[in-house]
């Protein structure tokens, strides 16, 4: 896929000199043409037009230069984001401010290094911005979380005026082939709700797998899962390959129903039930146990453990490839202690179960097993 230039140059240099005569000047070798005729790889014609794979003299009429930057603010992402929300999204103004856009595009939790694979390549890890820049001005931005094994795509925004040369489509491009050079594995295209017309993009890339809700098997994607999402707003996809669907029982009226004021009568709502008089904890409470008011012996109090550093408790969360750290994790820095909810009041109530002197020793093994 090429991106075309703007307009008025049609197919002319920056001197005036036709493409097909400047092409001229770097002929192919006949293998070369033989094999780009007959094949094709993405990991080379993607980066065809950049600046750095075009051969000069003469200059290009326009530079197109792509580059995997850091996710921090700067006014110049902030004035494509703005162009994009208003245009495409129609936001309102106070929806589409500096802060908006710090708060919902940069700066993410994951934190950025590298690793190496068991391929021996290095990989980044952490949230970047892919910025395209045509003539020297930022026209597009492709949001990522890079991970262990998959370039997750979070969000692409550009400037209206690239719409017509399909920026969402090259960026998607430069998302897989960033995937398939350093060794990922995987591109994530996020979410995708079949009746939703903006997510339609998604399904042109294959083969594709989308997970299935009930078993979270991955399944190809292919015309018969279409045909049944486009039946049904929810279904269990195994169940419906199967044709195996059967209609859910109603409820009956004289089944107890597991409503959330039956359980707030089950759920102790005296502060003389938990060891820590900490109101803060009593309205999460009422959803959720927790350890620390079991008033099991020998079980630290939430006070006790607020003491102690559980930023760094070693976790595997994948069969193979680094192990990673409590701090990793999306949501911790911000997570309460004392919040029963919380990823960190779980890993706080195993800690004091197992003892904080085992806590510099231990290894949190998270990956997901079939049963």
């Amino acid at each position: 896929m090429y991106f075309k230039p703007y307009s008025g140059t049609g197919g002319l240099t920056e001197n005036g000199i036709p493409i097909q005569q400047a092409a001229r000047l770097y002929p192919r070798s006949r293998e070369e043409t033989k094999k780009r005729d007959n094949e094709f790889c993405l990991t080379e014609r993607v980066h065809e037009a950049e600046l750095s794979q075009v051969k000069s003299p003469p200059e290009p009429a326009h530079k197109w230069v792509v580059t995997l930057e850091e996710d921090t603010f700067t006014e110049e992402k902030y004035l494509v984001y703005e162009n994009y929300q208003r245009v495409v999204h129609g936001d309102e103004p106070h929806e589409r401010t500096r802060h908006s856009f710090e708060r919902f595009l940069c700066s993410s939790p994951l934190q950025r290094r590298v690793m190496v694979g068991p391929d021996g390549r290095k990989r980044r890890l952490g949230s970047y911005h892919q910025c395209y820049r045509l003539d020297g001005v930022l026209v597009a931005i492709g949001v990522l979380d890079l991970l262990p094994q998959s370039v997750s795509s979070v969000y692409f925004l550009y400037h209206e005026s690239v719409h017509r040369f399909a920026p969402g489509k090259l960026g998607a491009l430069y998302e897989i082939a960033l995937a398939v050079e350093d060794g990922y594995r995987w591109w994530y295209p996020g979410f995708y709700i079949h009746s939703c017309p903006k997510m339609k993009y998604k399904i042109d890339y294959g083969p594709q797998y989308i997970l299935d809700p009930d078993t979270l098997d991955w399944r190809l994607l292919d015309k018969r899962i279409l045909s049944i999402l486009a039946k049904d707003t929810y279904t269990s996809l195994s169940e419906a390959s199967n044709e195996d669907i059967s209609e859910s029982p109603a409820i009956s009226s004289a089944e107890p129903t597991n409503n959330a004021a039956d359980r707030d009568m089950e759920m102790p709502t005296s502060s003389d039930d938990s060891p820590e008089d900490t109101s803060a904890d009593e309205d999460a409470e009422d959803v959720y146990d927790s350890l620390f008011r079991s008033k099991m012996p020998g079980i630290a109090s939430v006070a006790s453990m607020e003491t102690l550093d559980l930023d760094h408790i070693v976790l595997r969360i994948f069969p193979t490839g680094p192990l990673f750290e409590t701090s990793d994790l999306v949501g911790w820095r911000h997570s309460n202690i004392r919040e029963p909810s919380g990823i960190k009041h779980s890993i706080a109530q195993l800690i004091a179960a197992m003892g904080p002197d085992l806590m510099d020793r231990i290894c949190l093994d998270l990956v997901r097993r079939q049963v």
